[in-house]
């Protein structure tokens, strides 16, 4: 069967035909990534229901095959956990797999799904048991609205995935009433899996060295025309996530992503430390900090800011919290710090700004 292209509130019908046995949808992707859903070649893969695209960590275009039943799992699953099934709001762009499983959860339920935009400005006012699933970048503005946070109050769950939640990020959340749940998944396990560090029911976690591992029926069905990435990823019902993590106090602690770290002059620096060291500093997003490629350090830890921050003031403000060698050796001032659709730092987006620049910056 061949792919059908869908966007938006047209993806509701879409998913529930799919889930049934009908073709397999595609929310409509970015066009850098359309190339890699093929769509003018058939899905073999059998029970295949949804194909969403990812750059995943590399920036190299995927689509992920995720299976019927994978997604129904992982719809019950949520709503096991959350107490019940509901309505959903989607907030999120549908071409990510966290903006189509808000609809697929709803859909799986026969609950109602409603849409809002990315910025909350028409965020509906909850009716019944009413979910809504955000990124942390839209939470954190969303908490300098008390008519926003006032409404946010009101939902049953408000779930916050797409990449590490700033603790002050949620600690301003549940000080205001807000109760935030927040999430752990990839595309290649239908989204979320792991809620406030703990699996949901039929989810294992395991580790490979500190490698995250995510097994159970919410596991993908392969890379779309691509087994030899399928090979090196999945093994059975296990995901072989490009996470680092481990088990503290009973949850699932997520540390950053193995290529996270890096070595400078022969010293280890991890780049997710690093960020969270800036976040805490400057606020998230303020600096992003990088690791270009040096001839004599092999990589060299940089930062750019849209702010108005000075190379002195970053590296006095992070002495304290990180080594040495992750402390930046260059500043360069960006008109925006990029970031993803979904809320996260674009580091493949600045690199190659960074590289295709001529290079003023404040060096040290």
């Amino acid at each position: 069967m061949h792919l059908r292209l869908l966007s938006g509130p047209d993806l509701v019908g879409g998913l529930a035909d799919a889930l049934e046995g009908g073709a397999p949808v595609a929310p409509v992707p970015d066009a850098r990534l359309l190339p890699a859903l093929a769509v003018d070649r058939p899905v073999t893969e059998p029970g295949a229901a949804v194909v969403v695209t990812t750059s995943g960590s590399t920036g190299e275009p995927k689509a992920v095959v995720l299976g019927a039943d994978a997604i129904r799992f992982a719809a019950g699953a949520t709503h096991d956990r959350l107490g019940g099934p509901g309505e959903w709001v989607c907030a999120l762009p549908t071409q990510h797999v966290a903006g189509v499983m808000t609809i697929a959860r709803a859909v799986v339920a026969g609950t109602r799904v409603r849409f809002a935009r990315t910025d909350l400005a028409d965020l509906p006012r909850p009716e019944d048991r009413t979910y809504l699933s955000l990124v942390s970048a839209q939470l954190d503005r969303a908490l300098d609205r008390p008519d926003l946070v006032a409404a946010l109050g009101r939902y049953a769950a408000v779930l916050v995935g797409g990449g590490a939640v700033p603790p002050h990020v949620r600690e301003r959340a549940t000080d205001a009433g807000v109760p935030v749940v927040v999430t752990y998944g990839m595309s290649e396990t239908c989204g979320g899996c792991v809620y406030d560090g703990l699996p949901l029911d039929g989810v294992r976690v395991a580790f490979e060295g500190e490698r995250v591992l995510l097994g159970g029926p919410m596991a993908f069905l392969g890379y779309r025309l691509r087994p030899d990435l399928t090979a090196e990823v999945l093994r059975g019902d296990v995901v072989r996530t490009t996470d680092r993590g481990e088990w503290r106090d009973g949850r699932l602690r997520v540390l950053g992503r193995l290529d996270d770290v890096v070595v400078t002059g022969g010293h280890k620096v991890d780049l997710a430390a690093a960020q969270a060291a800036c976040d805490a500093a400057f606020g998230a997003g303020a600096v992003a900090v990088l690791a270009v490629p040096d001839p004599r350090w092999g990589v060299r830890i940089v930062a750019v800011t849209a702010g108005r921050l000075g190379l002195d003031e970053v590296r006095g403000a992070l002495s304290a919290r990180v080594g040495a060698a992750a402390l930046p050796r260059e500043l360069r001032h960006v008109p925006t710090v990029a970031y993803t659709s979904v809320g996260k730092i674009d580091r493949t987006a600045l690199l190659r700004s960074w590289q295709e620049a001529d290079g003023d910056g404040d060096t040290g």
